[in-house]
């Protein structure tokens, strides 16, 4: 028998194209970040195929088979399990494509990924259960998470966190409740978008002015559920985590961090302190407002909010 013997295929000059496209992006070749995708780019669908396995003929089989595989889980008894049956009835293919995508199109890590998913809102149900979207709406106005209107140049959605903007010395636990509710309002709302499942996010964290008071009430439960949230619990892709202008004694504060993150998710996070040249080379200055080192106007949350909310009216009910 013939030794050396493989297969090959034969790459379209389509392809190619497209994929010399991918090394040359800006942040102008992308869609807008609010609302749904009405047609992806083809240079992200050949992302999709290169990245994620995608491929057109294969999405509606994959999702046939995560939902099959969450009933054959469901029949086991186990209670996870039958939570994840109870809380994904009567969801789209969409809602089940985000998950297969975000695992690469291996549909039994799409399953534990969904479990994951189910079971942060389990374990933490302060931070979705019964919500209320004034307060997330006023805590999205104040920044507390900020998010880009413009894609990077990957793609990739860029949220903010500038701790200068927390003027109170005590961190309480409802103000840190409030903040990661507002994240998880934001990736929930943000992951309906096509282009966002595949590029996936990006996260920027400012601390300058960060006090040593606040490191100090910063409780470790409350920094391992952020932890949680990054990590097996959202159908998302955070491909990076950029901390810029931290005193020195935020590295006790990444200490406690640092043993909850995952090695993948550690080698994404990027420590740059008052130094910004690697992270320009990132982050496009031309898309960063001037409380992050940019070239736009300061960081307004209430722009964002109208994006997320719609315009304000008055004695509207906005209790879920």
């Amino acid at each position: 028998m013939a030794e050396g013997v493989g297969s090959f295929r034969m790459v379209s000059e389509e392809e190619q194209t497209l994929r010399a496209q991918l090394q040359q992006l800006t942040t102008k070749d992308h869609g807008p970040v609010f609302g749904r995708c009405s047609q992806l780019p083809r240079h992200t669908l050949q992302k999709a195929k290169d990245e994620l396995n995608e491929r057109e003929e294969a999405r509606e089989e994959a999702v046939r088979a995560l939902r099959a595989l969450v009933q054959v889980q469901a029949a086991s008894g186990e209670e996870v399990a039958q939570a994840v049956a109870d809380r994904v009835q009567g969801r789209d293919d969409a809602f089940f494509l985000r998950f297969i995508r975000a695992r690469k199109f291996n549909v039994g890590r799409a399953y534990e990924l969904l479990r994951g998913y189910v079971h942060f809102r389990l374990q933490y149900p302060e931070l979705l259960d019964s919500l209320s979207l004034e307060a997330v709406r006023c805590t999205i106005e104040a920044g507390y998470p900020g998010v880009l209107s413009s894609r990077d140049k990957y793609g990739r959605v860029v949220m903010l966190f500038n701790i200068e903007n927390w003027h109170s010395e005590e961190i309480t636990f409802d103000e840190v409740r409030g903040i990661l509710q507002a994240y998880c309002f934001i990736l929930e709302k943000l992951l309906e978008n096509e282009e966002t499942q595949i590029n996936g996010f990006c996260i920027v964290e400012n601390f300058k002015g960060f006090t040593m008071q606040q490191a100090a009430g910063l409780r470790a439960s409350d920094l391992r559920k952020m932890v949680d949230m990054l990590q097996d619990s959202f159908p998302a892709r955070f491909k990076a985590i950029h901390f810029i202008h931290q005193p020195w004694y935020f590295t006790t504060t990444y200490n406690v961090v640092r043993p909850f993150l995952k090695s993948k998710l550690l080698q994404r996070v990027f420590v740059h302190g008052d130094d910004l040249s690697g992270f320009f080379q990132e982050i496009d200055e031309t898309i960063l407002p001037a409380d992050f080192g940019g070239t736009l106007p300061k960081y307004d949350g209430k722009v964002v909010a109208e994006q997320l909310f719609g315009p304000r009216v008055q004695d509207e009910n906005t209790a879920l």
